[in-house]
């Protein structure tokens, strides 16, 4: 099963679980602080997906895999639990909702469409590859290695979460870089999967972003035909980073609502 990350109800209220599934190249620790806010009235639970974080290394990386994967860990919890998937998440919980919906009461996907993208994070993958770990005790010097090829701060903090500085004989990545790089047309792809998720869903992007493009909704509607959309102002993709609490309350507010909004 996924390596998972528990916050347990701080007020325990009834309420189904929520499971949390981060992106391309993240984990599960990137959402501490959001999981930990979301935990005032429910179990709040961040996997680390497969090929990621402290998860099984696998050569296949396909969105059925994924879903499966969160599936496994849902029974595990339960059987029934409220979904929040951003990016890549995303895809892997529409996925999981179209193919095995009873196990999910509502969800919320985060900045991107049931759609095949033409953008490529290979890019990424080789600078992290290309990142002279010799000797590098602290993610202060990986940062300034790192930096002779990713500009951009922010980028590289987040790469970086993914260092683990502790394992015996150096430094390494907490990321299956070959078995990503290999399966990145699936990722930034969509299997085209058919069915219906006619529960509560949550289109939530960054109004700054174009992950969801007008041109989308019908294709969403398809698939998810009670899917409401809103976006955050001022965010990007990563929206979560960006504008944390307005995602959170816009999370919170969509999870609570009424049970006969529910089906």
């Amino acid at each position: 099963m996924l390596n998972l990350l528990h916050h347990p109800a701080a007020a325990p209220s009834g309420k189904p679980p929520l499971l949390i599934v981060h992106g391309l190249f993240g984990s599960g620790r990137n959402w501490g602080v959001i999981a930990r806010r979301l935990a005032d009235s429910r179990d709040v639970v961040a996997v680390d997906q497969r090929n990621h974080g402290s998860s099984l290394w696998s050569d296949r990386h396909d969105y059925p895999a994924m879903a499966e994967d969160l599936a496994e860990v849902i029974r595990h919890l339960g059987g029934r639990a409220d979904v929040l998937g951003h990016s890549m998440g995303g895809k892997a919980a529409m996925q999981l909702a179209l193919t095995q919906g009873d196990l999910i009461r509502r969800l919320v996907v985060a900045d991107i469409a049931p759609v095949a993208y033409g953008h490529d994070q290979t890019r990424h993958i080789d600078a992290m590859r290309a990142l002279n770990l010799t000797g590098v005790t602290t993610r202060g010097e990986a940062d300034r290695r790192l930096a002779e090829t990713v500009t951009e701060e922010g980028l590289r903090a987040f790469f970086l979460q993914s260092l683990d500085l502790k394992t015996e004989g150096g430094a390494r990545w907490r990321l299956n870089l070959d078995a990503l790089e290999a399966s990145m047309p699936a990722i930034v792809g969509w299997p085209g999967t058919k069915g219906v998720f006619a529960r509560p869903t949550l289109f939530l992007s960054g109004a700054d972003s174009h992950y969801v493009k007008p041109e989308y909704r019908e294709t969403i509607r398809a698939l998810f035909p009670v899917a409401r959309f809103a976006k955050i102002s001022g965010a990007g993709h990563w929206l979560h980073a960006e504008k944390p609490r307005e995602f959170e309350e816009t999370v919170r507010v969509f999870l609570d609502a009424p049970a006969k909004d529910a089906s």
